[in-house]
C-alpha cells in the first residue's frame, strides 16, 4: 500500500478554505480531515472522534510534555492540538489528511514533518476578500478590519507555501489543490523512502546477477 500525504491548509478568513475541503472531501475518497483534541466539551451532536477528541486539560498538558501533538494552541480558554499519532497512522493506511491552521501553526508542521505540502488558498483580490467579509453580514466593522489587518501580515508567509490557489471558481480551485496534492506527494523529495528501499532492492537483484 502506498503511504498517504498530510496537506496544510491555509489562507485568508474569507477566502473559502472550509468549502473548498468540504468539496475536495465529496470529489475524491482518499482524503480525510486531520481530527484535533481539544480540551473544551462537547457541543450538541458532536462525538468523540469525529468533530474532535475531547479530553481533559491534564490529559493535553501530558501529551504536550510528551511532544504528542503536531502544533498546538489555545484559543478562548480552551486547548487545541493536532495529534501525531492520528495523523501518521491515517498516512499508513495510505489516506491524504488535510489540516486547516493559520501560517503560524503551518510553520510549526514544516518542521516537524518536512513532508508535509503546503498550501494557501486566497481570493482573487482584496476587494473579494473585503466583500466576502462584510457580504456574511455576521462580522463587525472591527472584526473585519482585523481580519483584513491578519491578511496583510500572512502576505509576507505565503513564499513559504507549496502553492497558492486563488479561489474564484469552486471546481477549477478544487481540482488545482486535488492536482498539487497528488503531484507533490509523488516529488522524489518526498520519496525517499522509497526510493532508498528501490535501491537496495536493485543492489540485491544486481549482487545475484553477479553471483549466477
Amino acid at each position: 500500500m502506498n503511504r498517504g500525504s498530510l496537506t496544510v491548509i491555509s489562507g485568508f478568513s474569507g477566502a473559502g478554505k472550509g468549502t473548498l475541503m468540504k468539496a475536495l472531501l465529496e470529489k475524491y475518497g482518499n482524503y480525510v480531515l486531520s481530527v484535533s483534541c481539544t480540551t473544551r466539551q462537547p457541543r450538541e451532536g458532536e462525538q468523540d472522534g469525529r468533530e474532535y477528541f475531547f479530553i481533559s486539560q491534564e490529559e493535553f498538558d501530558r501529551r504536550v510534555r510528551q511532544d504528542e501533538f503536531l502544533e498546538y494552541a489555545g484559543y478562548v480558554n480552551h486547548s487545541y492540538g493536532t495529534p501525531k499519532a492520528y495523523v501518521q497512522d491515517m498516512i499508513e493506511q495510505g489516506k491524504d489528511v488535510l489540516l486547516e491552521i493559520e501560517v503560524q501553526g503551518a510553520a510549526i508542521v514544516r518542521e516537524k514533518c518536512p513532508d508535509a505540502i503546503l498550501v494557501f488558498v486566497t481570493t482573487p483580490d482584496a476587494q473579494v476578500l473585503y466583500d466576502r467579509l462584510t457580504g456574511r453580514g455576521t462580522e463587525t466593522a472591527e472584526v473585519v478590519r482585523n481580519r483584513l489587518c491578519q491578511a496583510a501580515r500572512e502576505i509576507n508567509e505565503i513564499s513559504k507555501y507549496d502553492a497558492l490557489i486563488i479561489n474564484d471558481e469552486l471546481d477549477r480551485a478544487v481540482e488545482q489543490i486535488h492536482q498539487t496534492i497528488q503531484t507533490a506527494k509523488y516529488a522524489p523529495a518526498r520519496k525517499k523512502d522509497f526510493l532508498q528501499t528501490f535501491h537496495a532492492e536493485l543492489e540485491e537483484i544486481n549482487r545475484r546477477l553477479a553471483d549466477a
